[in-house]
């Protein structure tokens, strides 16, 4: 059954942080790191120029040393009242009130906090009690695209269905000066905060996304790639050396669900410009076919499960012809894969 995307209304966090401002507080809090002169060339070629926090980088939340309950406590509320606002926003633009929602899917994975967005969002929007439900909290950057799988199995189960899909993530939250590799330090420079939301329907509420198949990957063997960890002084995001291609050693699975599918266009989540770059190419697009995700990736960083909502809002705004086919293409922790066929409909 295909299932219908309304457009992403979608909710960047309030304080504007440059790229120069990240390395100057590399600089001031890492002077006597012994590849400092690296990490600096690395960070400041990461693809981002500007991205979103909830806080000020100079905020003892971001760049100091408050407590880890008060950062995980902050950053969850921030992660709400970004989500909120987004949902609101999806609603109004649907045209649908609270009382229409059949169904809510939630990702978060930055914030600790239970019961998570999804009960919460109940509660602030005012849904229905008997509101269908899901919180996803450990996909990250898969976040979004997993959240548009789940939604249309449900909208496939009760046709009828009006499934919101609601993505929120504070990933400042991982910014943390206890980290020296370079890795970390990247990871200073790449991330941005936001939220994002979107209704999912079996029959269109305007133009926009149509989706007629999903396909979901965990790559065997992959759990070193990426994953979080929690300690005194916070949320650290870890990677190692192999994490520079999970993303290619994915890309024969995923070619062999696409098939002889041809590509028009792609919603592909900027995780870098590798990402981005060796994803289009494997679906036979040239670069400008993936012009939104790197606009998204330099103007508003890796917004983690949000991305791809993002690039779709962007898509909307330069949308391709009515009919043209795509992929919508998510990485995550795990290493974890979720994917949309897509059409263009109007």
């Amino acid at each position: 059954m295909t299932a219908y995307v309304s457009r992403p209304q979608i909710t960047l966090a309030d304080h504007k942080v440059t790229t120069g401002d990240i390395l100057d507080d590399i600089k001031a809090h890492h002077p006597d790191h012994p590849r400092l002169g690296a990490i600096l060339r690395v960070v400041g070629n990461c693809g981002v120029t500007t991205r979103y926090f909830t806080r000020p980088l100079a905020s003892p939340l971001i760049s100091g040393t408050a407590p880890v309950e008060e950062r995980a406590k902050t950053a969850f509320a921030d992660a709400l009242g970004m989500a909120e606002r987004a949902a609101v926003e999806a609603m109004d633009a649907a045209g649908l009130s609270p009382a229409d929602v059949t169904g809510v899917v939630t990702s978060h994975s930055t914030g600790w906090s239970v019961p998570n967005l999804d009960v919460h969002l109940i509660n602030r929007l005012g849904l229905k009690p008997t509101v269908r439900r899901l919180a996803l909290t450990t996909l990250a950057c898969a976040g979004g695209v997993q959240a548009l799988v789940r939604a249309c199995d449900m909208v496939a189960a009760r046709p009828g269905d009006r499934v919101l899909v609601v993505v929120s993530e504070v990933i400042s939250s991982v910014y943390n000066h206890a980290d020296t590799s370079i890795e970390a330090m990247i990871y200073k420079g790449l991330f941005g905060d936001s939220a994002g939301a979107v209704v999912v329907t079996g029959e269109p509420l305007g133009e926009g996304l149509a989706i007629d198949d999903t396909f979901e990957y965990v790559l065997p063997g992959s759990l070193d790639r990426y994953s979080g960890r929690l300690d005194g002084s916070g949320l650290h995001f870890d990677s190692t050396k192999k994490a520079l291609t999970a993303a290619d050693d994915v890309l024969p699975a995923l070619l062999e669900w696409t098939g002889d599918s041809p590509a028009d266009f792609a919603l592909i989540h900027p995780g870098s410009p590798r990402i981005i770059s060796d994803t289009a190419t494997a679906l036979g697009l040239a670069p400008h076919d993936s012009r939104h995700s790197t606009d998204t990736l330099a103007e508003e960083g890796n917004l983690g499960g949000v991305s791809v909502l993002r690039v779709l809002d962007r898509t909307h705004t330069d949308a391709p012809p009515a009919g043209a086919h795509g992929f919508a293409v998510a990485y995550g922790p795990g290493f974890a894969t979720a994917a949309l066929r897509v059409r263009w409909n109007s």
